[in-house]
């Protein structure tokens, strides 16, 4: 019989996904055999709800969408806090929450993983503030609302909430008769409207610049972006939040704009530019160093996922992707004046000297490859890596918006399960990976092969650089990191593990680690306590004195 869990699955698999994440539990188990029995789609198992978010995240982020499964009430909150980062960073992800059934709901029956009160929906109204949009599948609803959740968490970018009880799973339902239904290609009339009055600031404008973000990401439009760069001559830069969202070999791209953080001549030409034209970019503090953009409203025309900011004036109901789309067909003058490149690394001479955050990120630039995905954990990690130069066909994840430390480690993960073909480089300090080790369980299990650099520096470096130096709560318990994958069952076989101090040790272990494809590579970078990238130290000043 086919059933509403068919239904959804069949729908999970229209839009591309073919592994789903999660965490049994009794009230989603039934849910779990429709997955398994089916021969197009994986379940990969998490060691917690949490990790499944964040996997699904990074997923999401790679592939265009995806979807983990929780339990009721215990299952669902935690995962929560991943799907808020999902939410403050546009990344649609589908969370299907195993449910009692109806008529234990109905019934307001005292059941376990609830507040022992009878009231199912409190776990559900929590999500309305993380969340796109919501549905509680009933026998009446069941296929409309999955459409409806499903068609906004692809319009939006953000992720929904599909509320499954144990019997409407396995209620009979007929297969989708049509395609789900897409946004719009043909511009509303109030996006004609506006992209008039951009087609007129930019043919006025004397020193444009456009800055991208994240959201270019979200939309999957960098294609569309780069049309219209190369077609006008324009520079471009991109914030940290949005970094990798233009291609930063091209010539026309200027560097990553943080604020009063960025190094000269790229902040100058941004800050004096006639014209600041963003694109699916958000000011926020960690982007732009405690929104120290030299630049006002004056100067805006931000075009975002949903609204327009044009020189101070708000217009709503825009469509990012389509927008950004339509801009080629702007007719304006091309950018005739000289535009500065972003400088390059190069090949620095290894010396036989204990490893400093700023020899480690110039190696690491000239260690990457086109192609590579590259993962940058909150602090010493993001933001040495904020100012590395990438190549070509690279990919980038970070999560400097919402910022959860431990996030990237299950991201990576599930970041490669959608692009095995990229050699996945992942990038995470000690304190972050106690958060969020026990996926390594499952990268040994999926045989997957990312390049992880574990950087031991002896706690937080972050909240040491903004507050309480040497304070204990900023002290983590010391592991053997080097031999934590044997912990989680790798062996040789599955993983090679290594432990570096110097830039001579460190040189050859990339040098093995990057021919070495089959097996997962472990290393732990032992660098100083006190020794952080130069933008970590600016920028913590600039926390340290916003929080006081």
């Amino acid at each position: 019989m086919y059933t509403v869990a068919d239904y959804l699955l069949d729908r999970l698999k229209e839009l591309g996904i073919d592994e789903l994440f999660g965490v049994p539990g009794d009230y989603n188990l039934q849910f779990l055999d429709h997955i398994t029995a089916r021969q197009d789609l994986e379940w990969i198992g998490n060691a917690n709800e949490l990790n499944a978010a964040y996997m699904a995240d990074g997923y999401a982020r790679t592939k265009g969408i995806s979807a983990f499964v929780t339990t009721f009430g215990v299952g669902e909150l935690s995962a929560i806090n991943g799907l808020a980062g999902s939410f403050a960073e546009n990344v649609p992800v589908v969370e299907i929450v195993g449910s009692p059934t109806t008529t234990v709901q109905n019934d307001k029956k005292l059941v376990h993983h609830t507040l022992g009160d009878g009231n199912f929906l409190h776990f559900e109204k929590m999500h309305e503030e993380v969340t796109a949009a919501i549905a509680h599948l009933t026998a009446e609803n069941a296929l409309t609302e999955i459409d409806r959740v499903l068609i906004i968490a692809m319009i939006e970018k953000r992720p929904v909430y599909i509320n499954l009880p144990i019997d409407i799973a396995e209620f009979k339902a007929t297969p989708p008769l049509s395609p789900l239904s897409r946004s719009a290609e043909k511009l509303t009339d109030v996006e004609i409207a506006i992209l008039d009055k951009v087609e007129k600031a930019l043919s006025q404008a004397k020193n444009p610049v456009v800055i991208a973000g994240h959201e270019i990401l979200s939309y999957h439009i960098e294609h569309q972006l780069d049309e219209f760069i190369q077609k006008f001559n324009l520079p471009i830069t991109t914030l940290p939040l949005g970094k990798r969202a233009f291609n930063e070999e091209d010539p026309h791209y200027l560097g990553t704009y943080s604020g009063s953080t960025t190094e000269e001549p790229l902040k100058t030409r941004v800050d004096t530019a006639d014209l600041v034209l963003l694109l699916g970019a958000k000011l926020t503090d960690s982007a732009t160093s405690g929104f120290s953009f030299g630049f006002t409203d004056q100067q805006i025309i931000s075009i975002g996922s949903t609204e327009v900011l044009f020189y101070g004036e708000t217009f709503k109901a825009v469509q990012l992707d389509r927008f950004v789309s339509a801009l080629t067909t702007l007719s304006f003058s091309r950018y005739e004046d000289e535009i500065q490149p972003v400088t390059r690394i190069s090949n620095q001479a290894i010396k036989d000297e204990k490893l400093s955050q700023k020899q480690f990120w110039e190696m690491v630039e000239t260690f990457l490859i086109p192609g590579d995905t590259v993962i940058g954990e909150q602090g010493t990690s993001f933001f040495g890596l904020t100012n590395v130069a990438l190549k070509r066909n690279m990919h980038f994840i970070g999560q400097p918006l919402w910022g959860s430390i431990g996030y990237t480690f299950p991201s990576a993960l599930g970041s490669q399960i959608a692009n095995k073909e990229s050699r996945h480089l992942l990038f995470i300090g000690d304190g972050s990976l106690q958060l969020t080790v026990q996926e390594l369980g499952t990268a040994l299990r999926e045989k997957l092969t990312p390049i992880v650099f574990v950087i031991n520096n002896n706690g937080y470096t972050v909240e040491r650089e903004i507050h309480g130096a040497t304070e204990q709560y900023n002290d983590i318990p010391m592991w053997d990191y080097q031999n934590l994958p044997l912990v989680f069952g790798g062996n040789n076989q599955t993983v090679a593990t290594y432990k570096v101090t110097t830039a001579i040790e460190l040189d050859e272990v990339m040098k093995t680690a990057r021919k070495d494809t089959k097996r997962l590579q472990w290393i732990e970078v032992v660098m100083a306590q006190d020794d952080a990238p130069e933008l970590l130290k600016k920028l913590a000043k600039i926390f340290a004195k916003q929080n006081s």
